[in-house]
This record gives structure tokens, sequence and C-alpha cells, in this order.
């Protein structure tokens, strides 16, 4: 399936990415004809782009829309692949829950619940691993994973990062607290779940009115509807407050969202078609 792809004119912005392009994806969840369109879209700017150039995935590749499972086989190939020098694969939330589930620990029962919850979407994408594997699945552990996801897939999730810094700018799919330490903020295990809140952070995060020690922010993590009624915002895909969010609610709104910045600038790219009646965003 072919899906149309969108992209907007430069818009300045303060980023200096260290003479990088950067793409930057925001949330998936699932959707993938829209990466698929965003991908192909990003290879053809990046085949016309002199210097380094890089994509960055901002993490919750999965979950709730009808292919997770195509979504992480795209979200696993080789920089050759997309016509880019270097690829980061960073931690969202949806990806914290599915990993602490299946390797267990004392944080793996709440987070299996959590993952598996209508609101989350988990169940979208164990049912689907449960169809490949031509069997009925209630949990998920590694040796599912290595089954139905295959080798590569699996050793990019291991290799998932909380943050990549470039310049001025961070990558990262919640967002920063701006009166903790930055540092000791980014570097917190996600296998402290929830209290890895560089995934999970929006308010505290999206309604601070002041800056953040010089770094812009690019994120994903908080949806259109969630992010307006937090921040105030309009458009919450336009640089504002030294924030940058890509979230564009995707397995809700239909829309996923991406950003080509370069060092002064950035411009949107958006895959697919809007949802005449969006779903809300709960919790």
């Amino acid at each position: 399936m072919t899906v149309p792809v969108t992209l907007s004119e430069w818009k300045p912005a303060p980023f200096d990415v260290q003479g990088e392009s950067v793409f930057a994806i925001g949330d998936v969840h699932g959707c993938a004809d829209e990466l698929a369109g965003l991908l192909q879209s990003i290879a053809g700017l990046a085949r016309e782009t002199e210097g380094r150039r890089r994509l960055i995935y901002l993490g919750d590749m999965i979950n709730r829309g009808p292919d997770s499972i195509r979504v992480l086989d795209l979200w696993a190939r080789t920089e050759e692949a997309h016509g880019v020098d270097h690829v980061d694969r960073l931690l969202g939330n949806h990806e914290i829950m599915m990993m602490l589930s299946v390797i267990g620990g004392p944080f793996a029962h709440k987070a299996e619940t959590m993952w598996l919850s209508k609101r989350m979407g988990g169940h979208v994408l164990l049912d689907q691993m449960a169809n490949r594997a031509g069997r009925a699945v209630a949990h998920a552990d590694q040796a599912l994973l290595a089954e139905t996801l295959g080798d590569t897939v699996v050793h990019r999730l291991q290799g998932m990062r909380s943050h990549v810094r470039l310049g001025n700018t961070l990558f990262v799919h919640g967002g920063l607290d701006p009166h903790a330490d930055p540092d000791e903020f980014l570097t917190r295990p996600w296998t402290l779940f929830t209290e890895a809140r560089w995934a999970w952070i929006n308010h505290g995060f999206l309604d601070w009115k002041g800056r953040f020690g010089g770094t812009l922010v690019v994120h994903g993590h908080t949806p259109p509807d969630k992010h307006r009624a937090i921040s105030g915002l309009d458009d919450p895909h336009l640089f504002e407050g030294d924030r940058l969010g890509l979230d564009g609610g995707s397995a809700r709104t239909g829309i996923v969202t991406a950003a080509e910045i370069q060092d002064g600038r950035y411009r949107l790219l958006k895959a697919g078609t809007p949802f005449e009646t969006p779903i809300p965003s709960e919790g």
C-alpha cells in the first residue's frame, strides 16, 4: 500500500547538529505502511543531501497498530537500506514495557499487565507473534521474540539507547525534567521501568516555560491532542520552547510524523491519511 507523504517548507530554528542532516522519526505504533512511506521519502531526500546523514528512531515502534512485526523489520534494516550513514534506535516506553515483560525481574508483572492492556495495545503485537508462531501465546519470552521477530530484530532491541546528543540537540523519547540533573536523568536504566522518566515524561516537560540549559529537545511520546492539552500549543509539531515534538498520533490519527533537521532549520514529513475521527488519547 502506498501512503501519501507531505513535506513542509524549511522552518528556522537554532539547531546545531554538527553539520549533519538528521532524519528523526516519531512514534510509529505498528503503522507499517506509513513507516515504509516515510523511509522511502527519507531515502530520496538523503540522496540529495551533502554531508553526513543520520536516521534516528525516537521509540514506540510497536503496539496498537496493525503490523508491529513489519515495523520492526523495517526499523532493523541497515544504513545502506535507507541511504544514510548512521542509524540510532532509541527506546520508547512501549519497548520498555515489552522488554521488561520478556526479561523478567521485579517489574515484569506490572510491565506485562500494562503492556497487554487495551490502552497500551501490546495485546495486538502479542497476537501477531502468536499467529506467526502458529500457536496460542499468553506471555512473551525471549524464545518467542527470537522465533517470531528473528535474531536481527532481537539484537537491535537489545541495543537500543535512551538518547542521542548532537551539538546542542538532544533526541529522546519522552523529554527532559528541567528540575533534574540532565546527565543523571538520561542515564537512569530502562530496567527501572517508569523511573526511567526520559521515556515517560510529559507533564513537567511540555508545560515548562523556561529553557533546558541551552539544550534543544527533539522528542516523541505525547500525541497531538494530549500535547495541546499540556503545552497549550495549537500545533504540537512546531519548534517552540526549545522543544520539537514528533509524535503524530499514528495509530490514533493515521499520521506518522518525522523531521529533517539541519543546522539552523528543520522541515516536517507526515505520512498517512488523517482519520476522519481521531481516537482520543487515554491517560
